[in-house]
């Protein structure tokens, strides 16, 4: 666990690469990691479309799911913000943000800091609301949640899976 008396570590955030799904799939082929989304990882073709997806964000929006690197420039996981990607529940039409991290970067405060390098973009971007769904038993991206200032605002069930989730807004 992170001393919580050091600085923030530094991160970096950059737009993904086509090298980055590879990256995000090994980061993310942990039990752990995947216990909120969805419980087993994902094939490497999920990951290249999710990288693919966050380019165009970016270069549409201003704003993705970003690459987390860290103070070697190594891959960690991801941050970012994009719309809301679920036509059937949860906050349609609104800009979520969120991050994944590789389970051996746990607790040393890569997310928090990233999380608010998020925030601090998005506004730039001319974003002035953002929400971020989570299962209330996540208690570690709860923890960040809070961190960052977010109120929970509404609880929504996935009509598909029953997974209740709860949205926290926060205006920028």
């Amino acid at each position: 666990m992170k001393d919580r008396t050091e600085p923030p570590p530094v991160v970096h955030l950059r737009v993904p690469t086509e090298e980055d799904a590879l990256a995000w799939h090994r980061l993310f082929d942990h039990p752990e990691v995947m216990e909120f989304h969805g419980g087993a990882s994902a094939e490497h073709s999920v990951y290249e479309e999710l990288t693919a997806r966050q380019r165009r964000h970016d270069a549409e929006r201003g704003f993705c799911f970003w690459t987390l690197v860290d103070e070697r420039g190594d891959a960690i996981g991801f941050t970012g913000a994009q719309p809301w990607p679920h036509e059937e529940f949860g906050p349609v039409g609104e800009i979520e943000i969120g991050w994944r991290l590789g389970r051996e970067y746990w607790g040393r405060g890569y997310v928090t800091a990233a999380a608010r390098t998020t925030l601090e973009r998005v506004r730039a971007a001319g974003i002035g609301r953002v929400v971020a769904m989570v299962r209330p038993e996540n208690t570690r991206s709860v923890a960040v949640i809070r961190r960052l200032g977010m109120a929970q605002a509404e609880t929504y069930t996935s009509k598909v899976s029953g997974v209740e989730a709860h949205c926290y807004r926060l205006a920028l």
